[in-house]
């Protein structure tokens, strides 16, 4: 149970004191009392050691996250707009005649609010009962078993029990790209993935019907065009949304998780990589809100796949016939030395792409330089090839990737950051959408 009183203006030591008495009644306690400004608000929980502060505005959902209690839900996100559609998080407030979503409800003061009372967890039962009455039994088969927030929430808050003995019905698949696949009978209408396409994406392709065909999908045939389709997988509630090259691979208990850093852009990603029997099956989003919050782009998530397909597993060398056979890796080498012996300096070359690390550069640069050659070719775009330019920005200002959300003016340079950083991109467009902000962009070529 949550105790939200309204007091007077008070220091947090008599806060607590007032609000002793009320944790021995009434278990979990938060005491909230307005500082400095009428859209404060302190919420105590009495047997914290510290009172947290939440925002006046903030909803009761967030405020019960903030004092460490969790309310089941499946339409609300942190970063997307408030839906409140799956009735999830109902919650009973003492003197309302109904429960509330607490996602959709803000904090008020004076509130009695009860988050595992028998009407809290009968509406809650109730709610579940409903989800399930159309949802498949495809658990054993489903890409998201063992990480699906139905599993866990039907098991804590569901009933072992349902009264539904009509015929489920079917919905559709729909074909929206190579990399997503699509078993919309599993969804909940939970809008999730409508609302990341059209306020982190930027795309409007997925949209709902309405009445009782309600279902998610494109308003004509198409695919979901986006450098960030790929979020919609790691948001998606249930098995509704899953990564078709990750299909049928894994389960999520058989991989090895390895945080790292993503390499295929400036950004920087930070990324989690599961493998098993030191394979990558796939690449998720790690959170880091100076970053990339908790979004990744379609190429860091699904370029592992060059890992392993369309790649040379043995050398080949030239027999006398001029044809390429297998050999040993001792063969080639031998091979490749006694070529590079036999050639002067200026006949050999070494290219290099843009995936090399500067370990590897330096070695390849080392063993050019003994055999009297100098000519190593890099990308038009390796910093070498800029050894007249300034490149003191990278220490004489302070500017940072979450500082976009505070910029004024952008200055991009021979760039296209929705194609080249799409989370960059991302940045800009929140940036560019808020109310209030006049915020301005100068591009410099193409």
């Amino acid at each position: 149970m949550l105790r939200l009183p309204g007091v007077s203006r008070s220091l947090f030591p008599a806060a607590l004191g007032r609000g002793g008495a009320a944790a021995a009644n009434n278990g979990n306690c938060i005491r909230s009392s307005p500082i400095c400004s009428s859209k404060a608000l302190i919420l105590v929980l009495a047997t914290a050691k510290h009172p947290v502060v939440v925002v006046g505005s903030s909803c009761l959902q967030r405020a019960c996250e903030k004092v460490g209690m969790q309310i089941p839900r499946f339409c609300y996100h942190e970063r997307l707009s408030v839906a409140g559609n799956c009735r999830m998080c109902l919650v009973e407030i003492e003197k309302v005649p109904k429960p509330v979503a607490a996602c959709a409800m803000p904090v008020m003061k004076g509130w009695n609010i009860l988050t595992n009372s028998d009407k809290t967890r009968k509406a809650r039962e109730g709610v579940m009962e409903f989800l399930l009455a159309n949802h498949p039994l495809d658990c054993p088969i489903c890409d998201q078993g063992g990480e699906c927030d139905l599993q866990d929430q039907s098991m804590q808050f569901g009933s072992d029990r349902s009264r539904f003995t009509e015929g489920k019905r079917a919905v559709e698949d729909k074909n929206i790209g190579p990399l997503i696949k699509t078993i919309m009978t599993r969804c909940i209408q939970c809008t999730r993935c409508v609302r990341f396409a059209s306020e982190i994406a930027g795309v409007e392709d997925l949209g709902t019907t309405r009445g009782n065909d309600l279902q998610i999908g494109t308003y004509v045939e198409k695919m979901f065009m986006s450098e960030l389709s790929g979020n919609i997988i790691d948001i998606c509630p249930v098995g509704a949304l899953t990564s078709k090259p990750y299909a049928f691979t894994a389960r999520p208990w058989e991989t090895r998780k390895t945080e790292t850093i993503d390499v295929l852009d400036a950004v920087g990603s930070n990324i989690i990589v599961s493998t098993r029997g030191g394979e990558v099956m796939r690449i998720l989003p790690r959170l880091n809100e100076d970053i990339n919050e908790e979004w990744i782009s379609d190429k860091t998530r699904f370029a592992y796949d060059g890992l392993k397909r369309q790649r040379l597993t043995q050398p080949m060398i030239k027999n006398q016939a001029g044809q390429l056979v297998s050999a040993t890796w001792e063969d080639a080498l031998t091979r490749v030395a006694g070529a590079m012996q036999g050639a002067e300096g200026r006949d050999m070359a070494a290219v290099v792409g843009g995936l090399v690390d500067a370990e590897a550069l330096v070695s390849l640069k080392d063993l050019l330089n003994r055999l009297n050659c100098e000519n190593l070719c890099t990308e038009e775009v390796f910093p070498m090839a800029g050894a007249g330019s300034d490149l003191r920005s990278n220490y004489l200002l302070n500017s940072r990737i979450a500082g976009i959300e505070e910029a004024d003016l952008l200055l991009l340079v021979g760039t296209n950051p929705r194609y080249e950083a799409p989370l960059f991109n991302a940045r800009i467009r929140k940036r560019f959408l808020e109310n209030n902000v006049d915020l301005m962009i100068c591009l410099l070529g193409h």
